[in-house]
């Protein structure tokens, strides 16, 4: 901590020293600078922004398809999927696949969706309701925070 100097005894202290003259702050008044490898400094900047990359937490979509007649058994290995997937934080796609003449009897794939959104609904909520694309329907499901 020096106090106000001229920019020309800053840069003679900086050379003497064998750093550099850095700007930290140059809206004030007068602009605070620092004697200080400027180098190193931006090296410490990278890393810092290195470290916030891998600490952030990307969320994924993740999607488990069914059949509108799915057997007991199968539809219990999904729900653990989709209980496992909305456990780690990411959304969850529901999607309802009707073949042939399945596609007559629309209701048992909503009343499947409904069955699976009152199994999660402590832990998940309804981020996108069910809707018919094409020969599929489709829900979407986001853990409840």
């Amino acid at each position: 901590m020096v106090g106000v100097v001229s920019l020309e005894e800053a840069l003679n202290r900086a050379e003497q020293a064998g750093l550099d003259l850095v700007e930290i702050s140059p809206g004030a008044d007068p602009p605070v600078c620092k004697v200080q490898d400027y180098g190193k400094l931006k090296y410490q900047d990278q890393k810092k922004k290195s470290e916030a990359r891998k600490k952030q937490k990307t969320i994924d979509v993740k999607e488990i398809k069914m059949r509108p007649n799915i057997d007991i058994h199968d539809y219990d290995v999904k729900m653990r999927a989709v209980h496992k997937f909305i456990g780690e934080g990411n959304k969850v796609k529901v999607t309802i696949r009707f073949r042939g003449r399945e596609m007559a009897h629309q209701e048992l794939g909503m009343k499947l969706l409904r069955r699976v959104r009152e199994e999660t609904e402590a832990e998940a909520k309804v981020e996108h309701d069910p809707t018919m694309e094409g020969r599929q329907m489709i829900m979407v499901l986001a853990p409840a925070k």
